[in-house]
């Protein structure tokens, strides 16, 4: 991190210290407007975080990765959500120009192959398009949990992202798994049946299955792989690299 964002993002963390989420979110369209940008992937967080924002009709600008490569039942909370919150929610989709060739090259499913093709597949039809969602942007919020991995458990509230040159807010960050529920229930938020089928982490179908009572969260995410190489790449650096 540069020292001019080292400070911006340590000013800000300074600010919303004691406010609520609401309140933090309010402040940041106020003090960045129209450069607040919240990406969706249906989650059970990102409800949470979507009611949130419709509940006093922020400014806060919506969009979800269309991978092409979805469950239907994530497209079924996407229709749910425009239903009840009335909110645009802007799709990115891949670039056919990285698409098409790729997979002409290497085939449907060539992610199973090796993990170079699978970062090659998830760079094309998450983190490319996300590049362009967040172009211009200052603040990125996620649905980000210290739950997650033991990675993100050193997350904190405000992050500094290089590889897109936002401040990251993670605003569920120290949320459990039961509040998220709760919440859910309580608040009547539209929300993807597959968690009721032992789905936790949600992303494209072919790399997403339901995971056993005794096994970690992320371990439904690519379970072919060895479990340090389970990053995406679009809350990591490590694909900034990848040569198309």
């Amino acid at each position: 991190m540069d020292t001019a964002a080292e400070i911006i993002t340590s000013n800000l963390t300074d600010k919303i210290s004691r406010l609520s989420i609401t309140e933090t979110l309010r402040l940041l369209t106020e003090i960045y407007p129209a450069q607040v940008s919240f990406s969706t992937s249906f989650s059970l967080e990102d409800q949470v975080i979507l009611d949130h924002i419709a509940a006093e009709n922020l400014p806060v600008s919506v969009f979800t990765l269309d991978t092409g490569r979805l469950f239907s039942e994530t497209y079924s909370v996407w229709s749910a959500s425009l239903e009840k919150y009335r909110i645009p929610i802007r799709a990115y989709t891949p670039d056919f120009r990285l698409l098409e060739p790729f997979v002409q090259e290497k085939g449907p499913n060539a992610f199973y192959e090796s993990v170079e093709n699978r970062k090659q597949c998830c760079f094309i039809r998450k983190v490319e398009p996300l590049k362009r969602a967040l172009s211009g942007q200052k603040i990125w919020i996620t649905g980000l949990r210290a739950g997650h991995s033991g990675n993100r458990s050193l997350l904190s509230l405000l992050e500094w992202d290089e590889g897109n040159n936002v401040t990251k807010y993670n605003p569920l960050l120290h949320w459990t798994q039961d509040a998220l529920k709760d919440y859910i229930r309580d608040h009547q938020v539209p929300y993807n049946i597959l968690h009721d089928r032992g789905f936790v982490s949600i992303g494209c179908a072919p790399c997403t299955r339901a995971i056993r009572p005794d096994e970690d969260f992320r371990a439904g995410r690519w379970w072919w792989e060895e479990a340090g190489k389970k990053e995406c790449g679009l809350h990591s650096t490590s694909f900034d690299n990848l040569k198309m």
